[in-house]
């Protein structure tokens, strides 16, 4: 009855989130933990726990393509899962294996266009891991519809490192200019083809860590980020419409501290940038309680008197 009971609120609490979701985001990035404490807690394997995550894995992929996200990365396998048990992670290569294969091969995948790539050092894989990886990017390396990115052997601050030592290399030889570094020069060096700001993070399992997840992607464009209790076996719908609709407040306070600082600066900018400003304000307007909305006739008012202050003071300088 109990069950009865809770499948019956969590399946009305799905409906009442999933009309509240307005939006979604474009990237959003996974950390799969508690697989092996799933395992435990059932009185099974590490494998088991592994298994049963990557139904988990199937199932968010569907959601993402449902309501709209273009790209999802999935942290499968760090470079510090190394140090675990043999046994362990040469049953956790097999699972990604299969399911590198299993995804290559699905209607879904190709009906959905879906791009299939690794990213991190996986020359330290396996080498039936490393042909796994190639089969499924070279299956699907024409599409472009959904992006999905498997992080395996990953660490986001060594690749930092490395593309930092890249441009350090370059500089020595000559080859680039320190004046002209931008983040072109370091986003070349992080992967070999282009991966999207992250703007939500989801991790369950109750660590409230990015665990060195794509730094430069998240923390660089201040990704929202959910944490919840479930096991990654267990994350439901209802847990990654959460995730979503705390993307969806986040990204709705960005835009209204944006147009405060921009409304706040309108009065002390100089000309060349009062019309930036102006351009914040009514863009970001909307996202303002109502009382603090401008009318148009007030930004009108506040550019002409900016402009006649400058004007006045550029006479009384001539």
């Amino acid at each position: 009855m109990k069950r009865w009971l809770r499948e019956r609120v969590d399946a009305a609490y799905e409906r009442l989130l999933s009309r509240e979701i307005s939006g979604a985001p474009t990237h959003v990035a996974v950390i799969q933990d508690g697989n092996r404490r799933y395992a435990r807690s059932n009185g099974d394997d590490a494998p088991d726990g592994h298994r049963e995550g990557a139904k988990t894995t199937e199932r968010v992929l569907e959601w993402c393509q449902d309501i709209g996200v273009e790209e999802l990365t999935l942290y499968t396998f760090s470079t510090e899962n190394f140090n675990r048990p043999d046994e362990q992670n040469e049953a956790l290569f097999d699972l990604i294996c299969e399911k590198l294969h299993e995804f290559a091969d699905a209607d879904r995948v190709h009906e959905n266009e879906v791009c299939i790539r690794a990213i991190g050092k996986t020359e330290l894989l396996p080498d039936r891991v490393q042909h796994a990886i190639e089969y499924a990017e070279r299956r699907t390396q024409e599409y472009d519809r959904f992006v999905l990115n498997i992080a395996l052997a990953y660490g986001g601050r060594s690749r930092l490192l490395e593309a930092a030592r890249g441009v350090a290399e370059d500089v020595e030889r000559g080859d680039l200019d320190p004046a002209e570094i931008d983040v072109e020069d370091i986003e070349r060096r992080l992967y070999d083809r282009p991966i999207r700001d992250v703007d939500l993070i989801i991790r369950p399992a109750g660590e409230e860590r990015t665990s060195n997840f794509l730094p430069w992607h998240a923390n660089g464009n201040e990704a929202a980020v959910f944490f919840c209790t479930p096991y990654w076996p267990e994350f439901s719908k209802t847990d990654f419409l959460r995730g979503i609709r705390t993307y969806e407040h986040r990204a709705e306070s960005w835009r209204r501290n944006r147009a405060r600082r921009a409304l706040a600066l309108l009065g002390a900018v100089s000309d060349a940038e009062l019309a930036e400003a102006k351009s914040v304000v009514e863009r970001f307007r909307d996202s303002l309680p109502t009382s603090e909305q401008p009318d148009p006739e007030e930004l009108d008012a506040i550019q002409n008197e900016q402009g006649d202050g400058i004007d006045s003071s550029s006479r009384a300088a001539d």
